[in-house]
């Protein structure tokens, strides 16, 4: 159905111009939430859409729609936008490459679930928590397909199918009079999620963060988990972006070749890795997937570049141009961001640190400066494996001058959202008690 909607797109941008980039976008979702143990919302929704770029006397226009009786009229609209446009010679569309071919981002078994089977799914993780002497807070399931195509008149055709699935859970433990809250979440390509293991170490997690302890204001080493990890993350990545870079939003801006993390450290945008969250056979402009070294050895190598951006910088572009959906155009962002680290160290090895398993407020890092105040949630002190848990505390510092000596905890990597990482150890965190 994608490539008829496709042609019929092409035969009617053509009337406009003969530079032209089509994207398409076909998925069907599965969802259901719940607000303690009842299930309140359950949706099935299939969304088709078209968007639509062109190039005109040097001027790019933009035009999308969800009526596919509208393609002529969609067409039509990209061209009259493209005269609102100033003339930007570094816009241009992907060329042909070869695309590669990746393994685990489909699992047929999509189209055997049903709404009936992802509420039994979730009510089971529901029960195990209750059957744990926890509380569900609020909790969801979501399974999605999903299959895109872009058609653009330098002759590329990109076509790709993947899968989705997702389960959260927020809890409550309560002793006495304390309570302790905690959250965790799976994500996969594949229909593999252990929802009773993740409702076991969640009850665990929040039990084991009950009659906490005050602790005091110092500097301490810190343990990071994988959420944890993410979050701080997000803001020290954005400084990757060429987007950021060539308006001067970045602290990495002119750092080519110098040292900005600990040499034991290499950082890789893939979005080839199999099973990958974000891996796909292009970007969502074509340009075909790769893997893209941002860090070697603690050395700067490189940006994340979409077309505009590299062509702005007289290079390639790493195949980082994502939209948000068929609605939205292009821009950098990362696919799977893989830290590599040389060396680790065991948990059980560390000395009087201080264990965070998330962290509330990274949205409000200072992205440019990479200077950080956060909240630490569900934290231990820990001392060679064994924790005691630790009431509210707040860590801030500065993500880049933190992981000039940042080390690996274990050898487990995972994704969490965009990043494949392990937990890390950063020294010197400034950890503020109450």
């Amino acid at each position: 159905m994608l490539y008829e909607l496709a042609e019929e797109a092409k035969r009617e941008i053509s009337k406009y111009s003969d530079n032209y980039e089509i994207y398409l976008e076909n998925t069907e979702l599965l969802q259901l939430d719940s607000q303690k143990t009842d299930l309140n919302f359950a949706k099935e929704e299939i969304s088709l859409g078209i968007g639509i770029r062109v190039i005109k006397d040097g001027s790019v226009g933009f035009a999308f729609t969800s009526n596919m009786g509208e393609i002529a009229k969609t067409c039509e609209n990209a061209y009259l936008n493209s005269k609102l446009n100033s003339k930007d010679e570094n816009f241009s569309f992907s060329q042909v490459e070869k695309l590669p071919k990746i393994n685990g981002t489909f699992d047929k078994k999509f189209q055997e679930i049903d709404l009936d089977e992802l509420t039994s799914s979730l009510k089971s993780v529901l029960n195990c928590i209750e059957d744990n002497g926890c509380q569900t807070t609020s909790g969801g399931f979501s399974a999605a397909e999903g299959e895109v195509l872009i058609v653009n008149s330098n002759g590329v055709e990109a076509y790709d199918k993947s899968t989705g699935f997702a389960l959260g859970v927020s809890i409550n433990a309560i002793k006495g009079g304390d309570l302790a809250t905690a959250y965790d979440s799976v994500s996969s390509c594949l229909y593999d999620l252990d929802g009773i293991k993740l409702a076991e170490d969640l009850c665990d997690l929040a039990k084991s963060s009950l009659d906490g302890e005050h602790i005091g204001t110092s500097d301490k080493d810190v343990i990071l988990d994988y959420h944890a990890v993410t979050g701080l993350l997000s803001t020290f990545m954005s400084g990757f972006s060429a987007d950021n870079v060539q308006r001067g939003r970045s602290r990495l801006a002119g750092k080519i070749g110098e040292k900005i993390v600990t040499e034991g450290l290499s950082i890789y945008d893939d979005g080839t890795v199999d099973g990958g969250l974000n891996s796909g056979v292009s970007d969502d402009e074509g340009t075909a997937s790769r893997r893209t070294a941002l860090v070697e050895e603690g050395v700067l190598k490189g940006y994340l570049y979409d077309i505009y951006t590299a062509n702005k910088d007289g290079v390639k572009s790493t195949s980082n141009g994502f939209r948000g959906s068929y609605a939205g155009t292009p821009s950098v962002s990362g696919s799977n961001i893989i830290f590599d680290f040389k060396d680790h160290v065991m948990e059980d090895e560390i000395n009087d640190a201080f264990l965070v398993t998330d962290v509330l407020g990274a949205h409000t890092a200072n992205p440019i400066t990479g200077d950080f105040s956060v909240e630490a949630s569900n934290s231990f002190l820990i001392d060679k494996g064994v924790k005691k848990p630790i009431k509210k505390a707040m860590l801030s510092g500065n993500i880049y001058d933190l992981l000039g000596d940042a080390v690996a905890v274990g050898e487990e990597t995972k994704q969490r959202g965009s990043f494949i990482i392990p937990k890390l150890l950063l020294h010197d965190v400034r950890v503020v008690g109450n």
